[in-house]
């Protein structure tokens, strides 16, 4: 049972179903659409269905998801259920939840409840928690180096694709509806790249400017690096440093789409490579997009809440640190250095930004808001950009920008 293989903690979710729909080829479109949707419903209210189920055994809980959460009648389940199984969900139907503590109400693990409700208040924390409980649109981005988004919303509206602009990226295109990008001609053209919003947001944070040298330090699998690349119209000097050989060789399947001819990616053994020396200084711009406890992306990675813990944060917020330091010598004088991660919590965010700036008097923070203003971006959180699922519709997300002053 996928399920219970996901829920043992011992790798990523879509990795496994991506595992699992592999080894059984046989199943259709439908079924494996049911099975993926059935395994992450589990894991976004598994606290919920655990409490309503009393059992963590996968069947009761796949039951509990029926019954509690898809409102599934005992009827419409009569042929689906064995008897045992038929007993169970009147159980779980029956099963009085007025008492729930707010943890579970949440859906979180009761140490990361603790820390959000302390950062935001209950109130928010739960307001923020009850909308990763939904599954996330998919978002795209309008490649201007071969497209423009008045061409994309036409192409969709003409097949009846119910896409929409998105509110604050200017090149970003929301479909409501999960559905299969990878074969359509414009993504096959690299006309659109699936890429948040929140993260498009990111790379208009940049702000880069024709003719510059950027660094997008932390790449992965490069969707930021290719939006600066477009930003930037082809011209200057883009690198992508990443410790990962696989996923860089992700981003140069990309690059072939992306008509761009700016950016150089670039393997790096970890923050301190001797390779980084003489670039030393040499940078317009740095991005550091750090690895982080990937909190902010329950919507799409629910697993994550389960598998994280404090000891993680910690370990996590020492690296961002150090990454962090190791990116700023790339900076030079007047050029601009922008922290980011993909997180809800303070000690990834703020309080590492704070750390940061007492340790380097040389950088002085900018105000996020006026930059994405500059932009023609009509979104203002304040100095750090601060994206939230519930006030947003992105995954949640912070930046705090710098600037080298001597």
């Amino acid at each position: 049972m996928v399920l219970a293989d996901v829920l043992s903690n011992t790798g990523p979710a879509d990795a496994k179903l991506g595992s699992f729909f592999r080894q059984h080829r046989e199943l259709g479109n439908k079924e494996r659409g049911w099975i993926a949707e059935s395994v992450y419903g589990v894991l976004r209210r598994k606290s919920f269905l655990t409490y309503v189920a009393a059992s963590e055994d996968p069947r009761r809980l796949l039951v509990a998801w029926l019954v509690r959460i898809q409102g599934s009648s005992l009827r419409e389940l009569d042929e689906l259920l064995n008897k045992q199984q038929k007993e169970w969900a009147q159980a779980i139907k029956a099963k009085p939840t007025e008492d729930l503590s707010l943890a579970v109400q949440a859906d979180l693990p009761e140490w990361l409840w603790q820390r959000l409700s302390a950062q935001y208040g209950e109130e928010d924390a739960l307001a923020i928690a009850r909308s990763m409980h939904k599954a996330a649109s998919l978002d795209l981005r309008v490649n201007l180096i071969k497209s423009n988004r008045d061409e994309v919303l036409a192409r969709f509206a003409s097949e009846k694709a119910a896409a929409e602009a998105t509110p604050y990226a200017p090149t970003g295109i929301r479909l409501p509806q999960r559905m299969s990008i990878n074969r359509h001609p414009f993504f096959t053209d690299g006309k659109i790249e699936v890429q948040d919003e929140g993260s498009q947001l990111l790379a208009l944070l940049v702000a880069p400017r024709r003719g510059e040298m950027i660094a997008d330090f932390c790449a992965g699998a490069g969707g930021k690096s290719l939006a600066l690349g477009a930003l930037m119209r082809n011209t200057g000097r883009l690198y992508a440093f990443d410790v990962s050989e696989k996923r860089l060789h992700n981003l140069g399947q990309r690059l072939k789409r992306s008509g761009l001819s700016n950016l150089h990616s670039q393997v790096i053994s970890s923050e301190n490579d001797s390779k980084l020396k003489r670039l030393n200084g040499k940078f317009d711009r740095v991005l550091v997009d750090a690895p982080c406890s990937g909190l902010g992306t329950l919507r799409r990675n629910p697993d994550l809440k389960w598998k994280q813990t404090a000891e993680d944060v910690a370990e996590l917020t020492a690296k961002q640190g150090a990454i962090l330091a190791r990116a700023a010598r790339l900076v030079k004088a007047g050029g601009k250095l922008v922290y980011a991660t993909c997180s809800l919590l303070a000690e990834e965010n703020e309080q590492l930004v704070e750390a940061f700036l007492a340790a380097h008097p040389q950088f002085k923070l900018l105000n996020a808001g006026e930059i994405l203003a500059q932009q023609q971006v009509k979104l203002d959180t304040g100095h750090y950009l601060k994206l939230l699922p519930n006030k947003h519709e992105t995954d949640g997300f912070f930046a705090a920008v710098f600037e080298l002053t001597t």
